[in-house]
């Protein structure tokens, strides 16, 4: 789940270093002042990277790598009386391999600031952490005191504006606010936010545990794309934090509606049960100014599908703390299981074994899919930092010192793995036409690869592994292209659809459809904007061109059974277009 948007990549085969058996090879992505870096597994200083950026302007938080040719960085800017003190960032930015930024995005006013963490999602957009400025007193929210506080939304912002114009910017389509769900036990007089008891009521915030105007001061946020939930971590309340995305900005300002059927308010909450107004440390997590709340991927072999979170432990040395949280699942929707009033499980954690070291703020770590942990000391003033791959029991494979707070790990695929196209002469045509397909990739990492290609069909029925074949139309026919990178044995696919006559057509772009996780281990999502205004039927067909699930207004369907692979979507809409997709099965 963690940071960076899954590739369309058909091979992201786990090598393993020659020089070190244990460790995954691969590329560890990090920024340091005015750097981007990849360094692969043999770097031992940060003059051995790999790839290196030189950035138009410093790192405010940190960056993230999303495919073979973006990075998604992060710029402070900050205007004059805007909220927030360490950790503002207030732009984001993408840029291309080769250092051109292609879009940029802002948040800075006088009541609001975009800081700390952001992600980029599988969609193309970008979730936002945003200080906003609220009043509270006793008689508005039943606060203790009256102050102006940085509560915080969450935002995910579609960008838009197309590069080298830059008439950059983003439209908001979905937004998430705290101060929409907080409660109070202190004067029932404020209706609106007292319950008789904040413990039983652990789906709500307290406005009256820690209340400074820094009141909860949010620094990582993760996406997990097969629940469609959001996690967060709160540096003030010591927590992390689950909220439903599925719902509409609507819903998320209330109680109500979503999968979850309970809107914007929290799903799971853990760290500290004093927070809802039971015994600190109950849960024995031992959390004390935490960073990087985020799920550990499925594929993990210790901990799949748990949570974690960096725990700066400012009394001590750093933790990174993972523990199970208790999924229950009903109806096909992932949900929690706990009793209000009682502390929110589970009592017990990890804390695996990692070198020794203190950092009063930031730090995260990645758990990889070879068993070991990836995992960062922040910089302290003008020099330090550096980050390491351990395995779960302590032992260090790997260690660069590099002024960075942030590491990721990423494949070989994901960072110089083909993207593919494929076209055709003509897409509408009549039966016995004869058409030349056309397909190409680029990878901007790579100079001069040597690339095979493989040509199928659905319905079944046509091959090649010539890059431009010629076909013969005798029916509608998706034609598929994989093209694989012979050095690397990465591969991406693309296809094109040719029809007889002129009702059928690709619809090049449908706003409200997105598809998830992909890649998915199984269960494949249709997203809920488009599954609720449009009726529409579904095929989904192999890599042989056999159709292997059908049906009307599918919400989802299920590959587990299937061999791993890319299946292809047919989605045939009321209009009479055509939506075609593409997923990954990776189990």
């Amino acid at each position: 789940m963690r940071k960076f948007s899954f590739c369309l990549i058909t091979v992201c085969l786990l090598a393993f270093a020659s020089a070190n058996a244990q460790q995954q090879e691969s590329y560890t992505f990090c920024v340091a002042d005015s750097y981007a870096y990849l360094f692969d597994t043999s770097a031992a200083t940060s003059s051995s990277y790999y790839k290196r950026w030189t950035l138009s302007s410093p790192t405010a938080y940190a960056a993230y790598f999303l495919t073979g040719d973006t990075i998604l960085q992060s710029v402070e800017y900050k205007i004059t009386g805007s909220p927030g003190t360490g950790g503002t960032t207030g732009k984001a930015r993408k840029i291309r391999w080769d250092g051109t930024v292609v879009w940029e995005y802002s948040v800075s006013t006088a009541t609001t600031q975009m800081h700390h963490d952001m992600y980029g999602m599988p969609n193309g957009n970008v979730l936002f952490i945003i200080y906003e400025e609220q009043s509270a007193s006793p008689t508005t929210v039943g606060c203790s005191q009256t102050l102006t506080v940085w509560s915080e939304k969450i935002i995910e912002v579609k960008p838009t504006g197309v590069a080298p114009s830059g008439a950059w910017g983003g439209t908001v389509v979905w937004e998430w606010h705290l101060w929409d769900h907080i409660c109070q036990s202190v004067y029932p007089a404020v209706t609106s936010t007292y319950v008789t008891s904040v413990s039983d009521h652990p789906e709500l915030l307290n406005v009256n545990y820690n209340m400074t105007q820094d009141w909860i001061h949010m620094n990582g946020v993760d996406y997990n794309a097969e629940l469609d939930q959001v996690i967060f971590s709160s540096h003030m309340m010591n927590e992390v934090y689950v909220i439903d995305h599925s719902t509409t900005t609507a819903e998320a300002a209330s109680h109500s509606g979503g999968r979850s059927g309970k809107g914007g308010d929290f799903l799971y909450r853990w760290g500290n049960p004093a927070a809802y107004g039971l015994t600190a440390g109950g849960n024995n997590s031992g959390f004390n100014v935490i960073h990087d709340a985020h799920w550990v991927p499925s594929t993990n072999p210790d901990w799949p599908d748990y949570m974690c979170a960096y725990n700066n432990n400012t009394v001590g040395n750093v933790q990174i703390v993972i523990w199970e949280p208790p999924y229950d699942t009903v109806a096909g929707y992932v949900g929690y299981d706990f009793t209000p009033g009682s502390i929110i499980g589970p009592t017990t954690c990890t804390k695996p074994t990692i070198p020794s070291f203190t950092a009063s703020n930031e730090g995260n770590s990645q758990q990889l899919d070879n068993g070991n942990i990836l995992l960062t000391k922040p910089a302290v003033g003008p020099s330090g930092g550096t980050f390491y791959e351990v395995s779960g029991s302590g032992t260090t494979y790997q260690t660069v010192s590099v002024k960075s707070s942030h590491a990721y790990r990423v494949s070989k695929c994901q960072v110089r793995g083909p993207s593919a196209t494929a076209g055709a002469s003509a897409t509408n045509v009549t039966s016995g036409t004869v058409i030349n397909l056309s397909s190409s990739a680029i990878a901007p990492s790579e100079t001069n690869p040597v690339y095979t290609y493989s040509w199928s069909s659905v319905p079944a029925g046509f091959s090649s592994v010539d890059q431009n074949p010629t076909a013969t139309v005798t029916a509608d026919t998706r034609y598929i292209v994989t093209i694989t990178n012979t050095e690397l044995g990465c591969s991406d696919t693309a296809s094109v659809l040719v029809a007889l006559g002129s009702g059928i057509n690709d619809a090049a772009f449908h706003n409200d459809l997105a598809i998830y996780p992909n890649p998915t281990t199984g269960i494949v999502n249709l997203s809920e904007a488009f599954i609720t205004t449009t009726d529409f039927t579904i095929v989904v067909y192999n890599s042989f061109g056999e159709s292997i699930i059908s049906g009307k207004n599918l919400k989802s369907f299920d590959l587990s059974e299937q061999a791993n692979g890319i299946y292809f979507l047919a989605i045939a809409t009321e209009d009479g277009s055509i939506i075609n997709k593409k997923v990954i099965l990776m189990k």
